[in-house]
């Protein structure tokens, strides 16, 4: 049976096509995926992100224990900031991508994928020390609202006295919008887009939901969109670009380990990978024109047509005009070299790129301003 989200009517009644996804029931498309991908990066989306894990971790304990089994470096964070990082296995495989902000000195809240919610839980019970550290699944009594492109600013800030345009990225403060308290407002996003993420209680889910899309020409967005987002800033999806096969490192994103913190789970694998050298890592791909389109789960060829790795993720990317791709390859191969997949029995090329496919956004303007 596939869960719901407490706006699952509200979504029906805007003419959203709903689609299976992590054991969920969620908006796959409203009105057609390209408008609402245009409409985040050119103005102002609103996804329901409410298939969203969240746990709470207590106690004077908590970072520490945090930091034995998370790869980013957890005493970086004070209140009110959040760091990308990864659950991993012994292997040195990742059981799951998340964001960890910090709330108060001894609270965090674990943002985890839908679909490894149970697993990612299950996990850290069974490495819960016996004091000092409390640990509170709160997903199903939360509703996560995420308002993304170059008008979120505009359009959060008619609804909350928070200073919103100030909050710098990766930050999270507590407050009153729509009329609503505490709401968690955070500056963490999965479309490269200035992004508002809105943590709300779930009985307040709906209300703050129309208040948002009353605010401005606010465009409801479906996880189709979010995923041809993501895809052209190069962004991991766990479950198709990275498992507990895949390290940070042959992913692509060793930024977020700490190799040189304390020990945490994991550590020893990835230190010998580091010093052994990789033998694969992902690799962003790009097409010749918008009709040649690399799908999931598609061999890449080299000139020979011998199978030498896979696309994870393949689609148009609506703002570049061509087809793009994640996929892993063999150390060696290199930016500006040429690939190849199969398509329709013809051998396609594809240009190895380092992503981010598009460079020009909300979130990189803001970033640039901010140096």
């Amino acid at each position: 049976m596939l869960k719901s989200t407490p706006l699952r009517e509200v979504h029906i009644q805007a003419g959203a096509t709903l689609t299976a996804f992590g054991g969920w029931e969620m908006p796959l498309r409203y009105k057609s995926e390209l408008s609402e991908h245009h409409a985040v990066r050119q103005n102002v989306g609103l996804f329901d992100l409410s298939h969203m894990g969240e746990f709470l971790v207590r106690g004077a304990g908590a970072a520490a224990w945090l930091n034995s089994l998370l790869t980013n470096d957890i005493h970086k964070l004070s209140p009110g900031k959040a760091q990308y990082t990864f659950l991993l296995n012994p292997q040195g495989g990742i059981i799951d991508d998340l964001i960890v902000y910090q709330i108060e000195p001894e609270l965090f809240m674990l943002v985890v994928n839908a679909a490894t919610t149970q697993k990612d839980w299950e996990w850290l019970q069974a490495h819960l020390p016996a004091s000092g550290v409390s640990l509170e699944d709160i997903s199903g009594e939360t509703v996560l609202l995420a308002l993304s492109g170059p008008a979120s600013e505009a359009v959060l800030q008619k609804l909350t006295d928070l200073p919103v345009g100030e909050m710098p990225y990766y930050t999270c403060r507590r407050g009153t919008v729509a009329g609503i308290e505490n709401v968690l407002v955070a500056t963490t996003g999965y479309t490269g887009e200035w992004t508002y993420e809105l943590f709300v209680r779930k009985a307040h889910g709906v209300t703050l939901w129309e208040a948002l899309m009353q605010a401005g020409e606010v465009v409801p967005a479906g996880l189709a969109a979010r995923n041809t987002l993501r895809l052209e800033m190069g962004y991991l999806l766990y479950g198709t670009d990275a498992d507990e096969q895949t390290t940070p490192l042959e992913a692509g994103v060793g930024w977020a380990v700490k190799l040189d913190k304390g020990a945490f789970i994991g550590q020893e694998a990835l230190r010998q990978q580091k010093q052994r050298g990789l033998s694969r890592r992902l690799f962003g791909l790009v097409s010749e024109s918008a009709r040649v389109i690399p799908r999931n789960n598609t061999p890449l060829l080299n000139e020979k047509g011998e199978e030498i790795g896979r696309i994870t993720s393949g689609s148009i990317g609506p703002t570049v005009g061509r087809g793009i791709a994640l996929g892993y390859l063999p150390t060696g191969y290199e930016i500006g070299q040429t690939v190849y997949f199969q398509l329709r029995g013809q051998m396609m090329p594809l240009t190895i790129v380092r992503p981010p496919f598009v460079q020009e956004t909300s979130l990189a303007r803001r970033q640039k301003a901010r140096v």
